[in-house]
């Protein structure tokens, strides 16, 4: 079987959405399927990652892209007003009349050539992975033009936006229109695959025409092994990844001050400005670390030598409930204990719950954050932290070759 990996966000753009194409492009030659990936020359994406290996196995193509780059809206706004906020907006508003998102002129030249690597191998199955959804079209037309058979790698909703922040006509307009391309999935695709299943049920209401599949994100085990934990002085708690949306620092950092307690709270990563001018009222000193982005490598091993780790999950209107981020298994793969700040009883809850990984608190309580963190600090003083330990059928479960043994069974179908 030969498949054919459409995604945007592949090596050397950085973060945590490469990490699933990758991944794929790593197991999906393993497990006999001849793989070809096609990605951007250069997605032109906020941060770079050149240390980052490719799979040798699979044969990766390039398509020229000319959209616009990633940016930091609420970043390029903060603190101005006037005359330069009105001027900076104007700048900003091109990128936002690209329907159905910014990178969707990437597709004027992936199409003609995913069409053409379809037809040179003999691709059986074409498989788009978004975001951004503007990739899922891709699909589509190569599906209209080769008949190949086509999935649908579907990681954010594709009807509504869990981490939107601002609530505004052009919002709205925008989600429209994203609702679009999910209409293009489901009347479309051979089969869709999802990483949590509330975005399953929203494809299957949709009238999905193929198989709807929830293959979740999966551990990477391999690529922690050896790397140490080293027991502080002073507890150290690590959050990794980037705020934008509704996703919320502000609860935990007050909860962080209020305890009192000297604990080192890191955050790797992008942090907003506006975030960064709030917390300096809190006082914290040096119990606040903020460290910029760095590579994936660089990451993993901040997080590995923690006490604990961070883990922020908004309940945006109900919606947060159903996210199962790469994060939370990106840090079950690290092994140390996690304070999770998410929607309780939901999907990220539940699985933290289950494997005993460390307190749960709402997101937005302050008060039980604060009990959370306060009984993680009381057993890192009375004894140390020792890692989350995952029976051997949890980490089979939980392990990406697993989840990529999932999408081949569904290709095999298809094909």
């Amino acid at each position: 079987m030969k498949a054919l990996l459409v995604s945007f966000y592949f090596p050397p753009a950085a973060g945590g959405g490469v990490q699933r194409p990758l991944k794929l492009a790593q197991y999906l030659p393993a497990l006999g399927v001849e793989t070809h990936v096609l990605a951007p020359d250069d997605p032109r994406w906020v941060h770079r990652d050149d240390g980052v290996r490719l799979p040798t196995q699979a044969w990766v193509h390039r398509a020229r892209y000319l959209g616009p780059g990633g940016r930091k809206p609420a970043e390029e706004l903060h603190g101005k007003e006037g005359v330069e906020r009105a001027l900076t907006q104007a700048r900003l508003l091109g990128r936002r009349l690209i329907v159905p998102d910014e990178n969707a002129s990437w597709a004027l030249t992936a199409v003609p050539a995913a069409i053409r690597l379809v037809r040179e191998h003999g691709i059986d199955v074409v498989l788009t992975t978004s975001p951004p959804g503007s990739v899922h079209l891709v699909g589509a037309a190569v599906k209209r033009v080769t008949g190949a058979r086509w999935i649908a790698d579907v990681r954010d909703s594709l009807t509504g936006h869990v981490h939107r922040r601002a609530d505004t006509a052009a919002t709205r307009v925008k989600e429209r229109l994203r609702g679009s391309t999910a209409h293009v999935v489901a009347s479309q695709a051979d089969g869709v695959t999802c990483v949590a299943e509330f975005i399953a049920d929203e494809m299957r209401g949709l009238g999905a025409r193929g198989e709807v599949r929830v293959i979740a994100n999966g551990c990477d085990f391999d690529d922690v092994a050896g790397l140490a934990y080293r027991p502080g002085e002073r507890m150290r708690i690590t959050h990794t990844g980037s705020f934008f949306g509704k996703r919320d620092p502000r609860p935990f950092l007050q909860a962080l001050a209020d305890s009192g307690l000297d604990v080192v709270a890191r955050f790797l990563g992008d942090f907003r400005t506006a975030d960064r001018v709030w917390a300096e009222g809190l006082g914290l000193g040096d119990r606040l670390q903020l460290i910029p982005y760095a590579p994936r490598a660089t990451s993993l091993a901040l997080q590995r030598d923690s006490e604990a780790l961070l883990l922020l999950i908004p309940e945006a209107g109900g919606r947060g409930r159903g996210v199962l981020s790469g994060k939370v298994f990106e840090y079950l793969s690290v092994r140390r204990p996690v304070l999770a700040a998410v929607p309780e009883g939901g999907a990220a809850a539940e699985l933290l719950g289950a494997v005993e990984a460390g307190p749960v608190a709402a997101p937005d309580d302050v008060d039980g954050i604060r009990e959370a963190l306060t009984g993680l600090h009381s057993r890192f003083v009375e004894g140390g932290l020792p890692d989350v330990e995952l029976d051997p059928e949890w980490e089979e479960r939980l392990s990406r070759r697993a989840r990529v043994e999932e999408l081949v069974e569904l290709m095999e179908a298809l094909v």
